[in-house]
């Protein structure tokens, strides 16, 4: 009799094992969304990569042809909570790689003894001013439709770039299916990311939960949650700042003010004699342009920018930036949101300058460029040439018209051209 009773109970047990066994939840331990960033100091890497289960965060390196995995960084994670429904937890992992020989190709992977990532190589950013950089730039890239992916895949296999500049407007959108969209896309990036810096600035896409998937989700330099920041590469002093703060202001009035300080003391530094002799170029990227010919009503196309001129709607009144970038000598303003390809003459105060570029009696006006949606494309920049300006359009004259690619961003040897 006690035996029929033992049968029956482990019959029993035996009919309930599959509820048992669905019951228990999977565990996340395996890295996933691996993705590079530059620290902003020579000879470094930040590897950011994300588990839904916390473990160690360890990258494991070596120079390519050595010892494999022979060096070792540690880092931490950041538990990540979405604001969806779900309430989603994440946790994202950065370790910085110190000590980096400039130019050096690394191979590496990351994770911890619970799981390890796939192996990646990335060749440390040479710190030489003299060293032409190649980029890979574009806005308003999604999950679905990401027609520039596949090239940007191949093409960062072929070794053809050294950085990404990815200038807002990611996945469409991060927090979509309680943030689901925003790993899935940082999954599709993975294979151009986890290879080479990849470097961004906020959109108006990021905005929701206060932009908590874009703050949580990238490592930019500096102290700000990846909204602004700058850094030196090559010949260039690059600054990526936030056009958002203008527009979310439920998020902070104060963010308008802190940034422009900021972009002002950061200005200031980059154009100390000694500085700006080393790195000539000034080249800020944001999301919404200052100046656009489309006809969408967005910021760009008022008189009134916000971005360009401000906010008087505030109080205190919002400072814009146009006046600041003149007045600190950018170079190269690049922008995205608008989904068309636009690439502007010189031009200030809504006018194009008219001179001779080049020449002593030009003034110093920024270059603008703006991009299509989710499409790759090469930079050119504008040598040599009169203007002949009507209204904000203006047409190159003269027989000696030419273009001139701007080699730097090609790693060409450029022609340098001389600062008003």
């Amino acid at each position: 009799m006690a035996a029929v009773r033992m049968l029956s109970a482990a019959c029993l047990l035996l009919g309930f094992a599959p509820f048992l066994v669905h019951g228990v939840p999977p565990i996340w331990t395996q890295p996933e969304q691996v993705h590079l960033s530059y620290a902003g100091v020579p000879g470094s890497m930040v590897v950011t990569w994300t588990t839904f289960n916390k473990t160690e965060s360890t990258v494991e390196y070596g120079l390519l042809g050595g010892r494999m995995f022979e060096l070792i960084a540690k880092g931490s994670s950041t538990l990540f909570v979405d604001s969806g429904k779900e309430k989603r937890k994440m946790f994202i992992h950065r370790v910085t790689i110190i000590g980096l020989k400039p130019a050096a190709t690394y191979v590496y992977h990351c994770g911890s003894d619970e799981g390890w990532s796939d192996v990646f190589s990335f060749t440390a950013l040479n710190d030489s001013s003299s060293f032409s950089p190649r980029f890979a730039l574009y806005g308003d890239l999604g999950n679905e439709n990401p027609q520039s992916l596949s090239r940007l895949q191949k093409d960062t296999q072929m070794g053809m770039y050294d950085v990404i500049l990815h200038i807002g407007d990611f996945a469409y959108d991060m927090h979509e299916d309680n943030a689901r969209i925003g790993d899935e896309f940082m999954r599709q990036i993975q294979s151009i990311a986890a290879y080479v810096p990849y470097m961004t600035c906020p959109g108006n896409h990021e905005s929701a939960y206060n932009f908590s998937n874009y703050r949580n989700r990238f490592s930019m330099p500096g102290q700000t949650e990846s909204l602004w920041y700058s850094w030196d590469l090559g010949s260039a002093h690059i600054i990526s700042f936030s056009t958002e703060v203008y527009f979310f202001l439920e998020f902070g009035l104060e963010l308008i003010f802190k940034q422009y300080e900021w972009l002002k003391k950061d200005l200031e530094e980059a154009n100390r004699p000694e500085n700006r002799a080393v790195r000539p170029w000034i080249i800020t990227m944001g999301h919404r342009p200052m100046y656009c010919s489309d006809d969408d009503q967005d910021d760009c196309t008022k008189f009134h920018s916000f971005v360009r001129l401000g906010r008087n709607d505030t109080k205190p009144p919002a400072p814009g930036l146009e006046d600041l970038f003149y007045r600190y000598g950018v170079d190269l303003e690049l922008w995205a949101h608008e989904h068309t390809y636009e690439r502007l003459w010189p031009v200030y105060g809504d006018k194009v300058g008219f001179c001779v570029f080049n020449s002593q009696h030009c003034p110093h006006l920024p270059s603008y460029l703006s991009d299509m949606q989710s499409h790759f494309f090469v930079l050119f920049f504008l040598v040599g040439i009169q203007w002949k300006c009507r209204s904000t359009i203006c047409e190159p004259q003269g027989s000696s018209t030419h273009y001139h690619r701007l080699c730097w961003l090609q790693g060409k040897d450029r022609q340098v051209p001389t600062k008003p």
